[in-house]
């Protein structure tokens, strides 16, 4: 059979790639973006219960009311939107599956997709499928910032959705209120729907705060918002997240979910309903709780020959190897993982026309003592 790809740019992901060769090659994997260390206990003791109790079944095609009434609580004290529990939360598979809903139920085929460079690997994907094009533009390097006069010249009649990435994947830079009102200018009078990544919003540094768009009102109007619980409680194996939007957005935005995974797995939303009532304060201590691993890390990585570029937010580091070699990022991530047993992510591989820098993404959302065996072999180099 001759079978033509309908994504023939897109092979086995570079997080594979790599947690495959540091699993050959014995070599402490600070690749992908997931916690060595468990959920808190008492969630996963309310996950036991909720199965024990016979949450088993099919949950609410939208999500339980219980953990819905708790996400429009925390975004209420914490972002002053006042939603509506039924018409404007969806909790999702997933952030990944979030993201695919939002780009199905919205973008239709010959439309744009504007994106930020360096960009996640699942948006353009999801925007090809849709038969529309990923417009892309660049991040300033090293500051990650956005330039808004490009993005205004980017802006066409064909542009249909703006997708933002804040606190940012790989460099955990943030964007202002400056900037979300920047934003706000540039879809006003546009049929332009802002689709904002923000699964790493409670890992923002002090003394930022991180600036959801749901705080801006002329943007939450025309937004989806996309969370995720497995980065906020370190259990990114349930694959739970959620989709804020207003009821016109929300109605588009489950015709796709109601058919993609219908639902998400009950027991894990009656655990994070209960534990987000008991423990408010998870969320909120989780910025000192990484801020302490970050500054552990810079610490053990700061004897090497690594730049170590600055972390205002999430988990992850990047560091310039140009004093260590000048192969590609490619190159030198797949020699790093061979000779020095350590596995991170080239930054390239988020970029459509990567630029001439030598980084590399690492995550230190790790024990202790993954980031001391990891540290100590960089620094031998």
């Amino acid at each position: 059979m001759n079978m033509q790809t309908k994504l023939p740019k897109v092979g086995t992901t570079i997080f594979s790639v790599m947690s495959r060769l540091a699993q050959e090659h014995q070599a402490v994997n600070l690749g992908q973006g997931f916690p060595d260390f468990e959920p808190p206990q008492p969630l996963r003791a309310a996950l036991s219960r909720a199965m024990d109790s016979g949450s088993n079944q099919y949950a609410p095609m939208h999500g339980i009311r219980t953990l819905r009434e708790q996400i429009a609580q925390k975004t209420l004290e914490l972002y002053g939107r006042k939603l509506d529990v039924e018409a404007d939360i969806t909790v999702t598979s997933g952030a990944t599956e979030a993201i695919f809903a939002a780009i199905a139920a919205v973008v239709r085929a010959g439309e744009e997709v504007i994106v930020f460079d360096p960009a996640y690997d699942c948006y353009e994907p999801a925007i090809e499928l849709q038969g529309a094009r990923a417009v892309h533009i660049p991040l300033d390097v090293p500051s990650f910032a956005v330039d808004w006069q490009r993005v205004r010249e980017a802006v066409t009649p064909r542009t249909r959705m703006i997708l933002i990435n804040s606190p940012h994947n790989p460099s955990g830079a943030i964007l202002s209120a400056a900037d979300l009102d920047q934003l706000a200018a540039v879809v006003r009078d546009t049929d332009i729907v802002v689709l904002a990544d923000e699964v790493y919003e409670h890992i923002v540094y002090a003394p930022a705060r991180h600036e959801s768009v749901l705080r801006h009102a002329e943007l939450a109007e025309r937004s989806i918002v996309v969370s995720s619980f497995g980065k906020t409680y370190h259990c990114t194996g349930w694959k739970v997240g959620y989709a804020v939007a207003p009821a016109p957005l929300s109605t588009e935005f489950r015709k796709v979910h109601q058919y993609l995974t219908f639902c998400t797995f009950h027991p894990a939303q009656v655990a994070f309903a209960e534990f987000m009532q008991a423990h408010p304060e998870h969320a909120l201590d989780l910025p000192a709780f990484y801020q302490a691993k970050r500054d552990r890390f810079r610490a053990l990585l700061a004897p090497s020959k690594f730049k170590l570029l600055d972390v205002p937010a999430g988990y992850f580091q990047l560091v310039d190897y140009s004093a260590v070699s000048n192969d590609d990022d490619l190159a030198f991530s797949r020699w790093l993982v061979r000779e020095a047993g350590v596995a991170a992510i080239p930054t390239s591989v988020f970029y459509a026309d990567a630029p001439a820098t030598r980084l590399l993404r690492l995550c230190f959302a790790k024990a202790d003592a993954t980031m001391d065996a990891a540290a100590e072999r960089l620094c031998r180099l």
